[in-house]
């Protein structure tokens, strides 16, 4: 029993109303859905054709049909593939966080990064962040090559430097839990598919037309979500005080 205590107080914290309890599972999920159609269509919509072009190549023609196509093109084991590495970085970003000391202070800290790095993303600042040690993106690419199969090749890529990425592990950590921070990340990455699925399927052109469609709520979800993280560092501060 005491070793399902833990266990069952992150699913509780997963289900709580709070900002930092299903309002952060929420927001990160909407953060991923629409951000997803500003940066990650045109940041991974490469990785996502080429997995199709090659997947379709290697079906013989007397195959061929619609539903292989759709299949072929959502490329689910890949995305499924890269939400598990975001799950295990919140896990390890809400781990790592919860066990420093002066905890409500950094939290705060957190939260107000992240609402920095989204207002930078809805700026177009942010991609110019993305930089990481030249070594440590060769061996994310070589893992991502000799990967056999969408879903570790998905698992490699998660690893990617990536701004956005930054700014939903930074408000995960704020939670201060594995449970939370994995549940976080876990939205995120789903809210991210539905644009990567559609290019993966219908091509490129899908996703510039999913990429129209929203153009106007995208920024506006991001914003508010901006604001809303940082209301709690603002609470977060005041009450480390």
């Amino acid at each position: 029993m005491a070793l399902l205590s833990p266990l069952m107080a992150g699913i509780a914290s997963l289900c709580s109303p709070g900002p930092l309890g299903g309002g952060l599972v929420v927001g990160l999920f909407l953060a991923g859905a629409a951000g997803s159609t500003m940066h990650c269509v045109p940041m991974c919509g490469g990785f996502v054709l080429g997995q199709v072009a090659d997947g379709m190549a290697r079906i013989p023609a007397t195959r061929l049909c619609e539903w292989r196509r759709i299949t072929g093109g959502a490329l689910l084991p890949y995305h499924l593939g890269r939400i598990t590495t975001y799950a295990g970085l919140g896990a390890l970003a809400g781990l790592g966080a919860g066990r420093l000391p002066w905890f409500a202070t950094i939290s705060a800290a957190l939260l107000l990064l992240g609402a920095v790095l989204f207002l930078l993303h809805v700026a177009r600042v942010l991609p110019g962040l993305e930089c990481a040690p030249v070594a440590w993106t060769r061996f994310v690419t070589l893992a991502a090559r000799r990967a056999r199969g969408g879903y570790p090749l998905g698992i490699a890529l998660g690893f990617l430097p990536c701004g956005f990425l930054y700014a939903a592990l930074a408000t995960a950590a704020a939670s201060g839990s594995p449970f939370l921070g994995a549940g976080a990340m876990l939205a995120f990455g789903l809210g991210t598919a539905p644009a990567l699925i559609a290019v993966g399927i219908a091509g490129q052109a899908a996703g510039r037309r999913w990429q129209r469609g929203i153009a106007v709520a995208a920024p506006t979800v991001m914003l508010l979500n901006a604001a809303l993280l940082i209301v709690l560092a603002l609470r977060g501060f005041a009450f480390s005080l």
